[in-house]
């Protein structure tokens, strides 16, 4: 197959668009695979969508090789299964909402848990037709507050997303694995350096959950990793080991100190050692303090709910820790107005006995255990407390995990301590278990004959997100660097020489790569100027370049691996030499 660049509908541009973060929103556009229609909603231009598809078979094909059977859902969904599953609430402003010329209300799906289940419901009842996964490659709706990235974070975009039923757990790990397995296989070939994350489900629901996460220093998403073994997780799922707990019998009483100067956790700290405290016969330190972070939590469908959250003094708020440990509620800081609707709130010295007292419910770090003393707000301006011991002094309603992860944390699981990487997320698998199919109440005769409901799994992998993640693992400050199994055109044939005989000699190689099977792309435009078809080629980024340029007087063809190296080869053997080179790159 041969596409002619005179013909395709194409435009390079020089510069970078002026609202470009990232390497792959850059080369994207200024390489004529995408264009932007509006924030976060981009068309795929002939070049982009030959490289989307590629993606697209890999998925299928490992997809297919599981069992797994394609099918495919409107993007345009009414609101009832939204309602049953609860999650016309839950998405909040995050869910596309629109009406129809009746009035009823349609959404725009942003995945398919419930009309998977539906579907299944209506169609199986017997556990003979257990197990079952169906897949399908579509576009999902998100309505971003803040698209970024090209299409890296978009409102719009392409995803595989999976489900499995069966009758028991047993059969859910098994399916679980498949596509763990499956994941592996296809992240692998489309050649991503990836790692995959202990993670939270969120809104989803579920049980067991691990993200894909592409390393990638413009990536959103903190990951650790320990020095020793294999762990590796997404921060928001990171679980800190508590210490274990003490007898708070002989604890030193409670003392309230005046503290006018101690308006920081530093200043608060230079104070306590003036004055000589003490943590278990030793100085103290920051994180004897306790810091006392007062936000409004909201259940779906509900009122906001004042809640401390208890953080060591050494420690800041991770926002996203503390919303991924409360959703589907969401959270928010307290603001003035809610200090001053509660004056028993006051601010730079709360502490969790006054908040207790007054029923507020209390949050608290995994290291805040009992017989723990610390030394915190006194609820009194100008005032701390020493010696306020957890489980004597006050008891955490629950516990969550709300603070940073440092680097230098000890390991979870004992092994080695954490370091912090970036990456960006392009695969989740989770055990949704029975969520969705008893939202739908959906009931299957069991071997027994008795009623049953199947649990679920979940899967689902960003697809357009995966070749915006390949750009910015691959490009080099020429442009685009594509996989041969991804590349639009495995080979770019240029026409750079204008002699008569070098032209036609071009065509004949480009037929002849044609003729062994591969897909070319050949710059057979007659009035553009050697340099410019060379900077195109490096901007495009297939893998193969051959140039039929000053050698060809001495019958050589100049052979490019992009970003590699660059050999000559005789006029005569370059088809050959090419498609075994192409041959061998597929194959490995």
């Amino acid at each position: 197959m041969i596409t002619r660049l005179s013909t395709l509908f194409l435009r390079t541009l020089r510069e970078d668009p002026a609202d470009a973060e990232v390497p792959s929103h850059k080369l994207l556009v200024r390489a004529g695979y995408i264009r932007r229609v509006a924030p976060g909603v981009y068309s795929w231009l002939p070049l982009g969508l030959r490289a989307l598809k590629k993606i697209e078979k890999i998925v299928r094909e490992e997809m297919d090789a599981i069992g797994a059977q394609e099918l495919l859902f409107p993007a345009l969904l009414p609101r009832e299964p939204y309602e049953t599953s609860n999650r016309w609430t839950e998405y909040g402003p995050s869910l596309f909402r629109l009406k129809d010329r009746k009035g009823a209300d349609m959404v725009l799906g942003p995945t398919h848990e419930e009309l998977f289940t539906a579907t299944v419901k209506d169609l199986y009842s017997s556990y003979k037709d257990f197990p079952v996964t169906l897949y399908q490659i579509q576009t999902k709706y998100r309505d971003e507050e803040r698209p970024r990235a090209g299409i890296l974070r978009g409102r719009e975009f392409v995803m595989k997303d999976s489900y499995s039923f069966d009758m028991d757990d047993a059969g859910l790990d098994a399916s679980y694995a498949r596509h763990r397995a499956a994941y592996q296989k296809i992240f692998d070939r489309l050649g991503l350096d990836y790692v995959i994350c202990q993670a939270t489900s969120g809104a989803m629901g579920g049980s067991a959950s691990e993200e894909f996460l592409a390393i990638s220093p413009y990536g959103e998403d903190t990951f650790v990793r320990a020095t020793e073994g294999d762990y590796a997780a997404n921060v928001e799922a990171v679980v800190t080991q508590a210490p274990p707990a003490r007898d708070v019998d002989g604890c030193a009483e409670l003392v309230v100190y005046e503290t006018p100067e101690a308006t920081t956790m530093e200043a608060l700290l230079a104070w306590a050692r003036g004055a000589g405290l003490e943590v278990d016969g030793r100085p103290v330190e920051l994180a004897d303090t306790l810091k006392c972070l007062v936000v409004k939590v909201t259940e779906p469908g509900g009122e906001p709910e004042l809640t401390g959250v208890l953080l060591p003094g050494d420690r800041e708020a991770d926002m996203g820790r503390l919303e991924a440990a409360l959703e589907p509620a969401t959270v928010e800081l307290a603001e003035e107005a809610d200090f001053k609707a509660s004056p028993f709130l006051v601010k730079g010295y709360v502490g969790p006995v006054g908040l207790q007292e007054h029923g507020v419910r209390v949050l608290a770090d995994p290291r805040v255990v009992r017989g723990t003393s610390w030394i915190t707000g006194a609820d009194q301006r100008e005032r701390h407390a020493a010696n306020v011991v957890c489980g004597r002094d006050f008891t955490p309603d629950g516990y969550v995990e709300a603070a940073e992860v440092l680097e230098g944390d000890p390991a979870p699981d004992g092994q080695g301590v954490l370091t912090l990487e970036r990456g960006v997320e392009i695969g989740h698998i989770f055990q949704l278990g029975r969520k969705y199919t008893e939202a739908f109440d959906v009931q299957i005769l069991d071997h027994n004959g008795k009623r049953a409901v199947p649990i679920m799994g979940s899967y689902g992998i960003g697809v357009s997100r995966a070749m915006a993640v390949l750009v910015d693992q691959n490009f080099d400050d020429k442009g685009l660097n594509w996989p041969v199994e991804i590349a639009p055109y495995q080979v770019h044939v240029v026409a750079a020489n204008k002699d008569e005989a070098a032209v036609a000699a071009a065509e004949s190689l480009a037929e002849e790569l044609s003729r062994l099977g591969l897909e070319v792309l050949f710059d057979d435009r007659p009035k553009v100027s050697p340099g410019v078809k060379f900077k195109d080629a490096e901007l495009l980024g297939m893998p193969f370049i051959a140039i039929l340029g000053r050698g060809f007087a001495s019958g050589t063809v100049e052979l490019r691996r992009r970003g590699g190296e660059t050999t000559h080869v005789p006029v005569a053997e370059a088809a050959q030499h090419i498609a075994i080179a192409v041959r061998a790159e597929s194959e490995n």
